[in-house]
């Protein structure tokens, strides 16, 4: 059973883009800018906005960070929004999900401009994704587990893939990715979401099982055959500890390959972000 190890991975890639961003420094260039606006005192995504902005700065990217206090308007989040839109010094930037519960966050997402949604999840870039769009920015964390599949060389071609969890941040999204024509994709894929019914039989039967729906150890080592790959994208915060889908203790003897959590795919969505910076920060100067 191999360990898939997002913190050596996270390594690797902020390695690579340091030293894209280096030449470029080098060359009397700016740095590419990322930005992320904050909204409210959430703990949770508060500690998130302060890791991104550690990491890119670790790689050279210039990191700002916009708090708005939690009572801020609609129309004072779209007033920021497009001033970012419209600074050209800004090469990405994104909102902190979730918003407050008075701000509509599709209208939201719908007001950042595509070229700088290095999230990913305007509809735009959803529809360039499923097109195959080379220019689209994948979302973070299906970009991040595309990552783990093409550096341990795991291939994804003709196998049967599971997706548990249909969000538009990870499950849809990564099921349309491992569809695709290309590797990794090649798949067979079966998204399955709260209102499935055989969901222990479609994993039995899966290859490849992508838990993103959120529920602390959903997985069991019932539902997992012998040699199976294990991407686990939940993190459940239960008496301060943080929590997988997959209850790792008991799938993982049974898996070929499994990520752990923490230490898996939440690093690489960071690293992911840092990648879509950097190419927005390319297709500006191209």
């Amino acid at each position: 059973m191999q360990i898939l190890d997002g913190k050596f991975l996270a390594a690797q890639i902020k390695a690579e883009i340091k030293s894209e961003v280096d030449l470029i420094l080098s060359e009397g260039k700016r740095a590419p800018h990322l930005v992320a606006v904050l909204i409210g005192s959430d703990p949770a995504s508060q500690t998130y906005v302060k890791s991104k902005a550690k990491h890119a700065e670790a790689v050279g990217i210039r990191s700002s960070v916009y708090e708005l206090d939690a009572s801020t308007t609609q129309a004072q989040l779209i007033e920021l929004i497009w001033s970012l839109n419209q600074d050209d010094s800004v090469d990405g930037y994104i909102v902190q999900l979730p918003l407050p519960k008075h701000l509509d966050e599709s209208k939201i997402i719908e007001a950042i401009a595509p070229h700088k949604d290095v999230d990913g999840f305007h509809p735009v870039n959803l529809g360039l994704m499923v097109a195959g769009n080379q220019n689209a920015f994948i979302p973070a964390t299906p970009f991040g587990i595309l990552e783990i599949f093409r550096r341990y060389s795991i291939s994804t071609t003709g196998k049967k893939v599971a997706v548990i969890g249909r969000s538009l941040i990870v499950g849809t999204p990564i099921s349309i990715l491992m569809s695709r024509n290309t590797e990794p994709g090649n798949a067979t894929v079966t998204l399955l979401h709260s209102k499935s019914n055989h969901v222990k039989e479609v994993c039995l039967d899966s290859d490849i099982i992508i838990a993103a729906i959120g529920k602390k150890d959903f997985v069991t080592a019932d539902m997992v055959k012998e040699g199976a790959v294990i991407i686990d994208v939940g993190i459940n915060r239960v008496d301060g500890k943080i929590y997988g889908d997959v209850d790792f203790e008991n799938v993982a003897a049974k898996c070929s390959a499994i990520t752990p959590v923490p230490g898996g795919v939440g690093l690489l969505t960071i690293t992911s972000l840092l990648q879509n910076t950097l190419k927005s920060y390319k297709l500006k100067q191209s």
